[in-house]
């Protein structure tokens, strides 16, 4: 199975030190991280946002095992939105829900064309310890503790100009 999501490196502006006994308020402003300017930059960032997207609203779903939230298809097409889909409506047939969340750590590896680039590659270790499946009646589904999973994604910018998800392979637990 291959996933993606990317998420927004964040990043702002602070103010400058203002030498002692200065004037804040005329103090100039100045970035602490650089915005991102080359194509390549850019889609490292949005193909990263749409990777944390993907997973935070996979948990936010996972929480109910809404494996109809409409919000899933903001960050996942094809393979990867057929797997969550899937994987979702597995656990509301067995009556089983999550309660957590995922961990993520994710870090692109190559985008391409690298003038222009349309699609990403990502490498991960999803930290899932502490996202794990329940009961509905509130017990925990069995004793297997969770575990760091490696994920291999793809991310694609779609025809509406968004990066999505478009595939994913999770490793076994312990594979990261």
């Amino acid at each position: 199975m291959l996933t993606l999501a990317a998420c927004d490196a964040g990043g702002g502006s602070q103010p400058a030190p203002t030498p002692s006994g200065a004037d804040a308020s005329t103090q100039p402003l100045v970035s602490v991280s650089p915005t991102p300017t080359s194509p390549a930059d850019i889609a490292w960032r949005d193909a990263v946002a749409a990777y944390l997207g993907m997973w935070q609203k996979y948990a936010q779903a996972s929480h109910t095992s809404d494996w109809q939230a409409p919000y899933l298809s903001q960050y996942a097409a094809g393979d990867a939105l057929q797997f969550l889909s899937r994987d979702l409506y597995a656990d509301h047939y067995n009556g089983l829900v999550s309660k957590g969340d995922p961990v993520n750590n994710p870090r692109v590896t190559s985008v391409s064309p690298e003038d222009t680039p349309t699609s990403a590659m990502i490498d991960d270790c999803v930290d899932a310890r502490n996202w794990l499946r329940y009961r509905t009646d509130g017990s925990l589904l069995d004793d297997t503790a969770g575990a760091f999973h490696k994920v291999l994604a793809e991310v694609r910018v779609h025809t509406d100009g968004k990066w999505r998800v478009t595939r994913f392979g999770i490793g076994d637990p312990g594979s990261c």
